[in-house]
């Protein structure tokens, strides 16, 4: 029984992986995100980091960036890659939100 549930949950790992695989594929030609946009501008996006209102998000630096944020999943060097918290959506690599959550 062992063997089967291993089997099984092999085959999900797999399956799980081609479905994020694929969205990130998909991700990389997908639309910028517009600050414009009720879901961004809740979340305090900026394409650019060092145009972020300081006195309404005290907490961010300037060193703080998409392009180094655990969020972020775009290829490291790229202008622009997606982001979880804008699925389907590509965000700046410049940009910051306040999500920012620096990478290990």
């Amino acid at each position: 029984m062992t063997i089967s549930n291993r089997r099984v949950f092999m085959l999900q790992v797999a399956a799980a992986s081609a479905v994020l695989a694929a969205g990130a594929a998909q991700a990389q030609g997908a639309p910028m995100v517009n600050e414009k946009d009720p879901q961004p501008m809740a979340m305090g996006y900026a394409a650019d980091t060092t145009k972020v209102d300081a006195k309404k998000f005290p907490k961010h630096a300037a060193t703080q960036k998409c392009s180094n944020c655990t969020l972020y999943t775009g290829a490291a060097g790229s202008a622009a890659g997606p982001c979880g918290i804008f699925p389907g959506k590509s965000v700046a690599a410049n940009g910051w939100c306040s999500a920012y959550v620096k990478k290990a």
